[in-house]
């Protein structure tokens, strides 16, 4: 599997979403809040694995992401992985409080998703 690139890390770092199209495109794409650790990039669907686009994610296995006006072909891992410790503490220190709503629910946590870049 293809790495982040340190350039990579650095804007997800500072920008504040992203917006995913799962697929080969067609569909609109959501803005997602994100997080990274150990140089992996998370999301996590706040409406558990029944949200539209996790399924879309979850069927494809592919998108893009769009983050400060750069684009990327990745790679969407749904199942099949532990998140990583510290997830929930990066998206704390990234969004705060409203990150206990959003993502650190038991449905949200059961949505998580690793995204890494095509190779």
């Amino acid at each position: 599997m293809a790495a982040w690139t340190p350039e990579d890390l650095t804007l997800f770092a500072e920008s504040p979403s992203l917006v995913l199209t799962a697929g080969a495109g067609g569909e609109p794409g959501v803005e997602l809040g994100m997080a990274v650790v150990g140089g992996e990039l998370y999301v996590r669907a706040y409406r558990g694995v029944r949200s539209r686009w996790y399924q879309a994610a979850r069927e494809h296995g592919r998108g893009r992401i769009e983050v400060g006006g750069a684009a990327r072909e990745v790679v969407l891992t749904t199942g099949g992985f532990d998140p990583p410790a510290g997830l929930e503490a990066a998206f704390a220190g990234k969004y705060g409080p409203v990150s206990d709503a959003l993502v650190a629910t038991p449905d949200a946590r059961a949505a998580t998703v690793r995204i890494d870049p095509e190779a």
